[in-house]
């Protein structure tokens, strides 16, 4: 009776290990992805809810005054200089979105039905930019750019041009070539890995149905590779929107963007509220975007089915 009380477990124990609650998988599989939602909430969800709360408030010469207002919101949407640098925005990184996805497509392509046993060299081989800083990625653009830059060289060595031409940079389109370069390994990976999960013997089938190498990747390729599409332009448009960086260094006065006057509002200007402002409204705007890409790429889908 002894070595049978002293070897059974402590009834509290066992009603520990019965309990239907701690089985349940609801329960494991939150407890199993809390360390995630906490960091989530802390670092993510707190910022944003901070960054929100300031634009209901005003500055006051140093210190912030509380009341609620929703004037820095009026001066966001009807300011024309706002306005303009917003829409300049939306459209450089609309515009790198698509010429990247349009660069980046081609060469994913390439490597997966083409690379053979040198995919992993080829996925290597484009991630070597990433071996040094950004900034220095961004000077070089403005080297090659530049009025004694390689490209006007190399114009006036072949006789097209007969000086340097000033059009080359500080301006939109330095903006967009930048970043289009900037971002194009992280529109290759994901239509890489959308395209390696198309089914090769759909394509072998669509040919011997009579389809031309064409008509196959149209009906075929493409649409099974558009999620990998979507995710490469919405993580290309998405951080483009609030670049300052490059805009600073290769953009000049035609090339400022929506989060340069951000900055300068968080930092010369130190007016936090308006700057928050700016930023709720550039990123709901963003998430329309964003969202209106996906329905757009979705509708895309069914006509082609």
């Amino acid at each position: 009776m002894t070595a049978t009380a002293e070897g059974s477990p402590p009834l509290r124990v066992v009603g520990l290990r019965r309990s239907p609650l701690l089985q349940s998988e609801a329960v494991q599989g939150f407890a199993l992805i809390s360390p995630t939602f906490v960091y989530a909430l802390i670092l993510l969800v707190a910022p944003i809810l901070v960054v929100i709360a300031h634009s209901f408030w005003t500055q006051d010469y140093l210190t912030i005054d509380h009341t609620f207002t929703l004037e820095n919101y009026r001066i966001a949407l009807t300011e024309p200089i706002y306005r303009d640098l917003l829409w300049r925005s939306l459209n450089i990184s609309l515009t790198v979105s698509l010429l990247t996805v349009l660069l980046a497509y081609p060469i994913a392509y390439f490597i997966s039905f083409h690379g053979g046993r040198h995919k992993s060299l080829w996925l290597f081989l484009i991630t070597i930019p990433f071996w040094t800083s950004y900034l220095l990625r961004v000077m070089s653009w403005k080297v090659i750019l530049g009025y004694n830059g390689v490209l006007n060289s190399g114009l006036m060595g072949l006789g097209i041009i007969d000086e340097p031409s000033t059009a080359l940079l500080y301006n939109s389109t330095a903006v967009i070539i930048t970043l289009t370069h900037a971002w194009a390994t992280f529109a290759i990976l994901p239509i890489f890995v959308s395209l390696e999960k198309v089914d090769r013997t759909l394509v072998e089938a669509a040919t011997d149905l009579g389809d031309g190498p064409l008509r196959s990747f149209l009906r075929v390729t493409l649409p099974l590779s558009a999620p990998g599409v979507i995710s490469a332009a919405l993580i290309v448009m998405i951080p483009t929107v609030g670049d300052y960086v490059t805009p600073k260094l290769v953009g000049g006065k035609d090339g400022v963007m929506i989060a340069n006057a951000i900055q300068a509002q968080f930092g010369k200007a130190s007016n936090w509220p308006l700057g928050a402002a700016l930023s709720v409204t550039t990123m709901i705007i963003v998430s329309l975007m964003a969202g209106a890409t996906v329905l757009v790429f979705r509708a895309l889908q069914r006509l082609a089915r």
